[in-house]
This record gives structure tokens, C-alpha cells and sequence, in this order.
């Protein structure tokens, strides 16, 4: 099948124009050819999305946004993943629904977005109506955002990453994204509402709606504190947030002499501090710095985290 929207790729706030179609690739790292790292059962999200059943996640190889020290960098810059028809995509997919998964969770999923707007056809045609959820770097064209919602994407998490154009510059090359970021929030959560039901013991499965996540960044407090005022004067209280402490150095983190540690006991207390200073109530938290078994390998075939596998009593 093809896209025409391949042809002068307009998907991601990057506009870049590459003839992915053709054969170019766009700064998403991609051409037009359906590129996919992991289809798996995932534990590794927040405790609505997974519960005891764990999410469908779709791993899309490629990345519009770029950050240098992405955790799924083997996607993000290496590429890893195998290349795969809508056919077979659609079958894999299916296959994991049939384990009893909460839900189908496209991970990366600006780039490939006329691929998967075609697979939710076909997973709606095959009775599947899993929750569909738009797992993001929160960099998103509001055209992109509405065709999702308009095409049975039921759950958004986008990322809410930089609150300055100077950090959003100096990791992803672009000083656009605080702006694009809050918009789209915004959009979303104007059309979509909060993530409801919000459970935080994951007994009730979420169905619908926005929860917005953060990553604190070492040495970066200020950020997070600039970004939960952002959030909470635009959406108040009860706007469901994770604010996340699993950030671990990556490659480049290394090259580059930026990020190169994990973040520090006090920095993330007082992010913390700060969330109940604003009075966020429907919040997760990461004080124990996160599992360090979901820190993903893509090489691994069949089985990207470790932790999946501790989850459901397996052997990695």
C-alpha cells in the first residue's frame, strides 16, 4: 500500500520534505517501509496502562524528535528493527491482543502515522478494540494529533520534556519544542479530557484520555519545577502527570560530557516537593530511581526488557 504522505513528509514540526517515498529518509531516520524494533507484552509503564496484564507496545524504529540521550536510542539513531509488511504488522498485533493485554501502545508513532492510521483499520475490522494508545515524545503537528483522534487513538502520553528553547536546542537541535509541546498538551487535553479512569493501583484499566509524563534531568531541577508550574496553572490540580526519575547515561550522554550521571536523591526530592507544594493529586512518582531491567536492548530478540520477563515469571 502506499502513502502519499511519504512523498513530501509533513508528519512531524520538523516538516523536514524528504521523498520518503522515493527512497530518501527524513530526519526521522526512516524511509517508507514499515520499520518495527519490539511487539511485545510491557511493564514497564504507569500502573493504568499495565496492571497485571501488561501493555501491547508497538516499538516504531525512528524518532522525530532526536534527543541525544534517549534511553531507546537503538531505535532512535542506530535503527534497529525489522521491516515489516501492513499484513504481517497487523497479524503480530493481533496475536499479542489475544494474550490479554490492556491495551495497543504505538511507541514513536509521528513518523509512521499513515501506516498505523491503515493497521487500526485493520485491527477495528478483526473486532479488536483494545484502548490505542499515542505514546510520544510530545513533539506532534496538531494535524497529525487530530487525524490520531479522528482514527481510534483512545489514550495519549505525550512527553513534556523542555521548558526553555535553550535545553531544547542543546538536546534535540530545536528551539520550537516547549511551544509545540505545551500546544499540543493543550489540544489533547481539550479534546480528549484527563486519563480516566485513574487508578493508581492498575486494578482499572484505562480507556481514554491525556496523562502527561516528565523526565527529570540531572542537574536540570529547574526544568522540572518550570514545567509542573506550566502544567498546573494551565490545568490545574487534577491534570494526571508522571514525573519520572529512570534517567540513566546513554552513549552519546558520555561523548558529549552532558548527563552523565543519574539523578541525585535531593534533585529529585525537590521535584517532588514541588508537586505537593502545587498540590498535583493525581500523580505518579519515581523516588526509587526506577528498574534498571527496563532499560531496553532491542537486540534481543523477541524479548526487549528484561523486566517483562521478571513481570510474568519468565526466564530473560
Amino acid at each position: 500500500m502506499d502513502f502519499p504522505e511519504y512523498s513530501h513528509c509533513q508528519l512531524c514540526p520538523r516538516q523536514c520534505g524528504a521523498d520518503r517515498a522515493a527512497g530518501k529518509f527524513g530526519f526521522c531516520g526512516e524511509g517508507a517501509e514499515l520499520h518495527i524494533a519490539a511487539i511485545e507484552a510491557h511493564f514497564g509503564e504507569e500502573p493504568p496502562l499495565v496492571g497485571k496484564e501488561g501493555s501491547g507496545t508497538v516499538f516504531l524504529t525512528g524518532c522525530s524528535c532526536g534527543c541525544f540521550f534517549c534511553q531507546n536510542y537503538q531505535l532512535s539513531t542506530e535503527h534497529v528493527g525489522e521491516f515489516l509488511n501492513l499484513s504481517e504488522a497487523t497479524r503480530r498485533i493481533l496475536a499479542l491482543a489475544e494474550k490479554g493485554v490492556r491495551n495497543i501502545n504505538f511507541v514513536t508513532p509521528d513518523h509512521y502515522w499513515p501506516h498505523l492510521r491503515a493497521i487500526l483499520k485493520e485491527l477495528r475490522a478483526a473486532d479488536c478494540w483494545l484502548p490505542v494508545v499515542w505514546n510520544s515524545s510530545g513533539y506532534s503537528t496538531i494535524q497529525t494529533l487530530a487525524e490520531a483522534l479522528d482514527n481510534g487513538v483512545d489514550i495519549f502520553l505525550p512527553d513534556y520534556k523542555y521548558a526553555t528553547a535553550e535545553l531544547a536546542k542543546e538536546c534535540m537541535g530545536r528551539e520550537d519544542y516547549p511551544e509545540i509541546a505545551f500546544e499540543d498538551i493543550k489540544f489533547l487535553v481539550d479534546r480528549a479530557g484527563f486519563l480516566r479512569p485513574f487508578d493508581e493501583t492498575g486494578d482499572m484499566p484505562a480507556s481514554r484520555g491525556v496523562l502527561v509524563r516528565h523526565l527529570v534531568l540531572p542537574g536540570e531541577v529547574q526544568n522540572s519545577i518550570q514545567i509542573l508550574d506550566n502544567l498546573y496553572n494551565e490545568f490545574g490540580p487534577r491534570l494526571p502527570v508522571s514525573v519520572m526519575r529512570q534517567f540513566r547515561p546513554m552513549p552519546q550522554c558520555f561523548a558529549r560530557g552532558r548527563f552523565t550521571r543519574v539523578v541525585s536523591d535531593e534533585e529529585y526530592q525537590q521535584v517532588m516537593d514541588h508537586v505537593m507544594e502545587l498540590g498535583f493529586q493525581r500523580i505518579f512518582l519515581q523516588p526509587d530511581a526506577g528498574d534498571e531491567n527496563f532499560v531496553p536492548d532491542f537486540r534481543h530478540q523477541g524479548e526487549a526488557f528484561k523486566g517483562n520477563a521478571i513481570a510474568q515469571g519468565r526466564e530473560f
